[in-house]
């Protein structure tokens, strides 16, 4: 039955993860994960977890299914955390929440609600954006669209092409994916009058917004990174949102993530959110609970509530204080291009301005692994590797 069937490419980043992997050159730098690391390389796990995860062990008593929408306690954390505390739209009812595996996990049901439930829905997304949005959509039978986005000349965002393409090409009807923040993977964020711009054009034009939410707390804070978002769902009638605890509670394998709708009333929050449940029904049938756990026994602890601020606090400042090594450094080194842009930006990655021959340079003459995008992993940079990078950016960018 199988013997037709030919293997395709895998995932390039992926597969670039695994050729670090067996790179033997003691200097070798990955640059290409997309997890957060400490300065050892690890991927560590905060102490506010471990405690939590201590305190899952000893009360546990069941592992009996969560159902379909995952704990009921685990809603208005998903809420508070996106839209703040004592948000209007929460009292009203407006807004509801479920947990998902992860993000992503968020993302693919968003698409199935909307390819059954909105056939003529087109989805339209940056470019570049992240590389699994596509897969996921197309797999709904989403159709997918591109606007512009990032400015390769000014290393920022090409905001009056992407209006412009976005009044001539979409219509009612249309969801429109927006980063919340940290953009994913250029690193490049929209303003907060950028985000007013374009929620005033959501609310003329008819369109869903869908924000993916998968960075907060790694850009300017908790609170800070939601503003664009929170200034949009208070202004328009409908909204997804999906988002992760992956990140900012460092639970990557433990797959926890949220998706909600916001709608114009409470029963119509309601009615999609019946929907979305059948959609899940039909996908994983019901969340896993390890990492929802987690996460509430942090949120309800005031004593671990308030060490994991401190370390999401602590996460941020280290990639934020590793960008401006990384101008300083190079700038030091006499480089010819100026990467001063690096500082500005905002999340784990940043698009570096490395052409490909450059990227593939670094690669098979330094050991350095760059995505050929020249998307690059801030978290990878540490004290022991800053140097090597900068030096042999510079001798290959010249």
């Amino acid at each position: 039955m199988f013997k037709h069937l030919q293997a395709v490419p895998g995932d390039p980043l992926l597969a670039l993860i695994v050729a670090h992997q067996q790179d033997p050159n003691p200097k070798k730098v990955d640059l290409g994960v997309g997890v957060y690391k400490d300065d050892e390389g690890r991927c560590p796990i905060l102490e506010s977890v471990k405690k939590a995860e201590q305190i899952m062990v000893d009360n546990e008593v069941t592992k009996a299914y969560l159902g379909v929408y995952g704990a009921a306690e685990f809603a208005p954390i998903i809420q508070e955390l996106l839209l703040g505390k004592d948000n209007a739209i929460i009292k009203e009812g407006r807004i509801q929440s479920t947990q998902t595996p992860g993000g992503t996990g968020a993302l693919k049901v968003a698409a199935d609600f909307i390819s059954a439930n909105l056939p003529d829905a087109r989805l339209w997304v940056s470019d570049p954006t992240w590389g699994n949005h596509e897969s996921i959509f197309r797999s709904a039978d989403v159709e997918v669209c591109h606007y512009p986005y990032y400015d390769a000349v000014t290393n920022g965002v090409r905001f009056d092409e992407m209006m412009a393409k976005l009044e001539a090409e979409t219509k009612a009807g249309d969801v429109l994916l927006l980063h919340a923040c940290c953009h994913n993977p250029t690193g490049v964020d929209l303003s907060f009058e950028q985000w007013q711009v374009i929620t005033d054009f959501v609310n003329q034009r008819g369109l869903l917004p869908l924000i993916d939410a998968a960075y907060q707390g790694f850009g300017d804070g908790l609170e800070e990174d939601m503003a664009g978002l929170r200034y949009m769902a208070e202004r328009t009638p409908s909204m997804l949102i999906a988002n992760s605890f992956s990140k900012n509670f460092g639970i990557y394998r433990d797959r926890c993530g949220g998706l909600s709708v916001i709608a114009e009333t409470a029963t119509e929050a309601k009615n999609a959110f019946s929907i979305i449940g059948q959609a899940i029904r039909a996908n994983y049938s019901m969340p896993p609970a390890h990492g929802a756990t987690v996460v509430h026994t942090i949120w309800t602890n005031p004593e671990l509530h308030s060490l994991w601020e401190a370390e999401v606090t602590q996460m941020r400042n280290r990639i934020n204080g590793l960008r401006n090594q990384l101008v300083e450094k190079l700038a030091a080194t006499g480089v010819s291009k100026d990467f001063s842009f690096i500082a500005k930006q905002r999340g784990m990655f940043s698009y570096s301005g490395l052409t490909l021959e450059q990227v593939r340079t670094l690669r098979s003459d330094y050991s350095i692994y760059i995505a050929d995008t020249g998307r690059m992993s801030v978290a990878g940079v540490s004290d022991h590797n800053i140097d090597y990078l900068c030096d042999a950016i510079a001798k290959v960018v010249g």
